[in-house]
């Protein structure tokens, strides 16, 4: 397992090439789940400074929020509501370039304005997502969507 990442500079799809071998060595040899999505949003937040990234996870009809990095979060989420909601629902990855824009987004943070929000999907059946949030407009574009996909094919559950 690797102690540090090392971070590159550059345009987003290098900076996904150099992180995404760095992310497989986190998770090679650890079965636990919990560990393996902090270490992936730990991963994430540094190589990128994001807002806010993290996981919510379905239990009981709920999204309940999972690993993360960021300030404090909403912790329950019902199924089609905000962006993670839709997600879950619709079993996609949503991409929000303006969250003022998006009926019924929740806001845990005024301070958030675009997002991206990636289902885990095991089996046909949608069991958790990826939500990241950005301070800035437009953040997110389908580079994002291609390399967080491939990020979360990596995750065993």
């Amino acid at each position: 397992m690797a102690e540090d990442l090392q971070i590159v500079k550059g345009n987003k799809v290098e900076q996904y090439q150099n992180l995404i071998p760095q992310i497989k060595g986190l998770l090679t040899g650890e079965p636990d789940l919990i560990a393996n999505l902090a270490n992936i949003t730990a991963a994430l937040k540094e190589q990128f400074g994001w807002f806010w990234i993290g996981f919510y996870i379905v239990k009981n009809d709920e999204l309940v929020l999972g690993p993360f990095q960021g300030p404090v979060a909403c912790t329950r989420i019902k199924k089609g509501r905000g962006v993670c909601g839709t997600s879950w629902a619709k079993a996609e990855t949503l991409i929000v370039p303006d969250v003022e824009q998006f009926p019924g987004h929740i806001a845990c943070s005024s301070l958030s304005k675009s997002e991206i929000v990636v289902p885990l999907i095991k089996e046909g059946i949608v069991w958790g997502v990826l939500d990241v949030d950005s301070s800035t407009l437009d953040q997110f574009d389908a580079t994002d969507k291609l390399y967080l996909e491939d990020i979360l094919a990596l995750i065993e559950y």
